[in-house]
């Protein structure tokens, strides 16, 4: 090997070490203001350039959060935001601990103070078969064809960084999808046969409605959403499986919320689910985990 060679060699080495060590730090960052419910006052190091390095950041992150992937929550890209993968949606996990079955009567979501809070209105789906782990490439059909029950529920997108989604796609993806718990509603049976146009919702905040929607409210419907899901997770080395969840995406839009606000989201026939958000801090002692 030539002395020029070397040097070239090297220097890719060095550059991979100080991206591992930049990727390295942005976990460490969100992963400690998770941990103690705190606000970070901006990103932590250099956004990635592309989804391909968010996720990788965020595999990095989960591999080193203490607790189970039990499902993914789905989210939209404007087209505008959207990179050379061309990804319409991005996943984020959501965690055994911040899943919680919804009482019937206020239960306490964790938003982070400081932070980005919000709810948002979702249809979930719970795979009742596993997804073959050699199928990277997933239609609507296809994904409607694999057995799973849909559920009414709320999503807690939160994060310790309140300009996550004006950051952008690169940013949510980093940090756990901006998500921080699902609350999950009854089931809504027979969904495949369902129009999907009988499917809306309507969010309100301490009483006031703030968004109506439904199904159809997501681009291509659940079926799109699901079949996001089976295909990306796939491509991640993360075959989705029996008994997980996909959370498919807003259904009336992304309201704020904050510590002591009052919300619900009323499923038209299905279900009424209420919640309070408190501070993160206080998830341990407060939430109905």
């Amino acid at each position: 090997m030539s002395e020029e060679a070397g040097l070239g060699t090297g220097t890719d080495n060095n550059k991979a070490a100080q991206a591992d060590a930049g990727r390295a730090a942005i976990v460490e960052a969100f992963l400690r203001a998770r941990r103690a419910g705190l606000a970070l006052p901006g990103f932590p190091g250099d956004i990635p350039p592309d989804l391909a390095l968010a996720y990788q950041v965020q595999d990095m992150a989960i591999a080193q959060w203490p607790d189970a992937v039990v499902g993914w929550k789905v989210g939209f890209i404007a087209p505008e935001r959207r990179d050379a993968s061309g990804d319409e949606r991005l996943l984020g996990p959501i965690f055994a601990r911040h899943l919680w079955n919804a009482t019937g009567g206020i239960d306490a979501i964790p938003v982070f103070e400081g932070g980005f809070g919000a709810i948002e209105a979702e249809y979930v789906l719970r795979l009742e078969a596993d997804a073959p782990a050699d199928k990277l490439d997933w239609t609507a059909a296809e994904a409607a064809a694999l057995p799973a029950t849909l559920f009414t529920g709320i999503e807690v997108a939160s994060s310790p960084l309140s300009t996550i989604n004006e950051l952008g796609p690169r940013v949510v993806v980093s940090d756990f999808g901006n998500n921080n718990g699902l609350l999950l509603g009854p089931e809504i049976p027979d969904w495949v046969g369902r129009d999907e146009a009988g499917l809306v919702a309507e969010t309100f905040i301490d009483g006031a409605s703030v968004g109506k929607g439904g199904a159809q409210r997501l681009p291509g419907g659940l079926r799109a959403a699901f079949a996001f899901a089976l295909s990306r997770s796939a491509r991640r080395g993360r075959p989705l499986r029996r008994g997980e969840l996909v959370a498919t995406g807003n259904a009336t839009g992304i309201h704020d919320i904050r510590a002591g606000q009052q919300g619900e989201v009323v499923f038209e026939g299905w279900a009424s689910l209420r919640c309070i958000a408190v501070a993160a801090g206080e998830e341990d002692a407060q939430c109905t985990c």
